[in-house]
């Protein structure tokens, strides 16, 4: 009986076990991932856009005869950069993937291109007279990289707190396991303690 019961434990705690390590891997964004889809997709728009004058966001891409004549400076260049490979590359990844580490580095590239955001708009607004300031396809992926971040947040959180669910679950089994365990290694007669016979009437109790 106890082999037998041991090696169901062992089974249930290797199930367990190997939910833990597919939580681990994967993410489950629900509906959060439509959005992420759509922010991706005005991303993805934003760069057709003007950034700032005549400039587009592609031309601020490659870095052409038209945004070095708007006077296109480094962290636009760098913004642009960031929103196109975190903020399009890896989110679509992630999504298609469903793989928690392609998730996190869609989130830490995202936050880092809404830092980098921030420094394009400032640059544009703080630019020599005669240059132009921020344009709305600008405004239009800098808003984009700061809501995908807040959602890649919110997803990878998710996950975080099903994994911890899920090893405090396993905690809980080998716990009562042990405790199971425990008892069945204590001797018959510990385990069992029967009342002492009533002597017959007429006799002396014993002692």
């Amino acid at each position: 009986m106890r082999s037998v019961s041991s090696n169901g434990f062992d089974d249930f705690k290797a199930e367990i076990e190997a939910a833990e390590r597919r939580v681990a891997r994967e993410i489950d964004p629900g509906l959060r991932g439509v959005v992420v889809a759509v922010l991706v997709f005005v991303l993805l728009v934003s760069f057709v856009l003007p950034h700032t004058g005549d400039a587009k966001g592609i031309d601020v891409l490659m870095g052409d005869q038209t945004a070095i004549h708007v006077g296109i400076a480094l962290p636009s260049r760098v913004f642009c950069w960031l929103a196109l490979v975190f903020g399009v590359g890896f989110s679509m990844l992630a999504l298609l993937t469903r793989r928690w580490a392609v998730a996190w580095v869609a989130l830490a590239g995202s936050w880092l291109a809404a830092a980098t955001g921030l420094l394009a708009v400032w640059s544009r607004q703080t630019a020599a007279h005669g240059y132009p300031g921020p344009g709305f396809g600008l405004i239009v992926a800098w808003a984009s990289v700061i809501l995908l971040a807040f959602h890649w947040a919110r997803v990878v959180w998710t996950r975080t707190a099903v994994q911890l669910a899920a090893e405090e679950q396993r905690r809980r089994a080998a716990a009562e396991h042990q405790s199971k365990g425990l008892l069945d290694d204590l001797p018959d007669t510990e385990k069992r303690s029967d009342p002492p016979e009533d002597p017959e009437p007429g006799q002396p109790s014993p002692g």
